[in-house]
């Protein structure tokens, strides 16, 4: 009887530790990104200074391609 109730502790506790191993994750990182950016851009910045206290900035960006992008931002005092 002793013999059977170890014999079941053992093999429980087996399974218990290969349950765990079952849940182990490994994450590997890899260093070797490359980012393919566009081998000209033109950019132009305007800055203009209104009477009444206010700023505006506007960049313009232009690729390659021919794709433009503007942003254009005010401030006021």
């Amino acid at each position: 009887m002793r013999k059977t109730l170890l014999a079941a502790a053992t093999t429980l506790t087996l399974l218990g530790v290969s349950a765990v191993q079952a849940q182990t994750t490994v994450i590997e990182r890899r260093d070797d990104v490359v980012v393919d950016r566009p081998s000209t851009e033109s950019k132009s910045v305007t800055v203009k200074e209104h009477g009444d206290g206010c700023v505006s900035k506007t960049v313009r960006k232009e690729n390659d391609a021919g794709d433009t992008k503007t942003v254009k931002k005010e401030t006021c005092d």
